[in-house]
C-alpha cells in the first residue's frame, strides 16, 4: 500500500497518475477540509482541475468551477502563437472562453492591451469575470462577437478562441469524467467539428480591425477544410490563423 494516503485513495479510484494528481491538489489547497473535499470529488470521478477549483495554463493558476470546460493543455500553443503573431495587438478577445484562461494568458503576454471575453454559458462567466479581476480582462455573457460592446466593432486586433472543433460522432470517445461534468456544446463541433469555426468566422470582417486576425486550434486533419494559414502545427493539432481573404476564400 502507498505511504501516502492521498495518492493510495487516488490510486484506488483508478487515477492512473495518482502521484501527479496529488502533487496538484496539495499545490493549490493547504486546508485539510478543502483537501478531503477535493480527493472525495476527484475519487468519485471529477475531473482533478473541477475538484480542486483550478486549472494551470500557460504558467498560470485560473479558477474552474464544476460545469465549466476545463482548458486544455493543448490549447497552451495557441495563446503564445497568437501573441507571436501579434504581438502589437492593442484590442484581443478570446470568443467562447469558459473560465478564461486564454484571455487570462493573453494579459500575461500583452499587458497594455485592452482584453476582453465572451461565452454563452452563464456559469462560465461567472468564473470568468472572477478571473477577469485577477488577471486584467473583462468578460461578456452572449453568443460569440454579439456579446462584445458595440465600441469594439471595427478594432479588434487579435481574436482568439479554442472552439468547440470535435466532430460530433467522435464526442462519445472523450474521457467520461470530462463528459460528465462539461456541457457538450462546449466540445461539439458539428458533424465535420468547423460549425462554429464557420459561426465565428462568417461576421468576423466586421470587428476586425484592418490588420486584425482570428486564431484557432484545430486538429491537423481539419486544416485541408480551412481556408486559413498555419502558425504552428504537431501530429495532432494546428493552429490556423484567419483573415478576411480566407472568411471570403471560405464563402462566407
Amino acid at each position: 500500500m502507498h505511504s501516502d494516503p492521498i495518492v493510495a485513495r487516488l490510486r484506488a479510484a483508478g487515477c492512473v497518475f495518482a502521484e501527479a494528481e496529488a502533487a496538484f491538489v496539495r499545490r493549490h489547497l493547504h486546508h485539510p477540509g478543502d483537501i478531503e473535499r477535493a480527493v472525495e470529488a476527484r475519487a468519485g470521478g471529477m475531473p482533478l482541475e473541477h475538484a480542486v477549483g483550478v486549472a494551470e495554463f500557460a504558467g498560470l493558476a485560473v479558477a474552474v468551477a464544476d460545469g465549466v470546460f476545463v482548458p486544455r493543455r493543448r490549447a497552451e500553443v495557441l495563446a503564445s502563437a497568437a501573441v507571436a503573431h501579434r504581438p502589437d495587438a492593442r484590442v484581443v478577445v478570446d470568443l467562447g472562453c469558459g473560465c478564461g484562461a486564454l484571455a487570462a494568458a493573453l494579459a500575461s503576454h500583452l499587458p497594455g492591451a485592452e482584453i476582453h471575453a465572451v461565452d454563452i454559458d452563464p456559469a462560465s462567466v461567472v468564473v470568468a469575470r472572477a478571473n477577469g479581476r485577477r488577471f486584467g480582462f473583462r468578460a461578456h455573457h452572449g453568443s460569440w462577437w454579439t456579446a462584445l460592446p458595440t465600441t469594439l466593432r471595427g478594432r479588434v486586433d487579435l481574436a482568439v478562441g479554442y472552439l468547440p472543433h470535435v466532430p460530433t460522432d467522435r464526442v462519445e470517445r472523450i474521457h467520461p469524467d470530462f463528459r460528465a461534468h462539461e456541457p457538450r456544446h462546449t466540445v461539439d463541433g458539428g458533424p465535420g467539428g468547423l460549425d462554429q469555426v464557420r459561426a465565428v468566422a462568417a461576421p468576423m470582417t466586421e470587428w476586425l480591425s484592418s490588420e486584425g486576425v482570428f486564431v484557432t486550434l484545430l486538429s491537423t486533419e481539419q486544416v485541408a477544410s480551412v481556408p486559413g494559414r498555419v502558425l504552428q502545427a504537431d501530429d495532432e493539432d494546428a493552429v490556423i490563423v484567419l483573415d478576411g481573404a480566407a472568411v471570403g476564400h471560405w464563402g462566407l
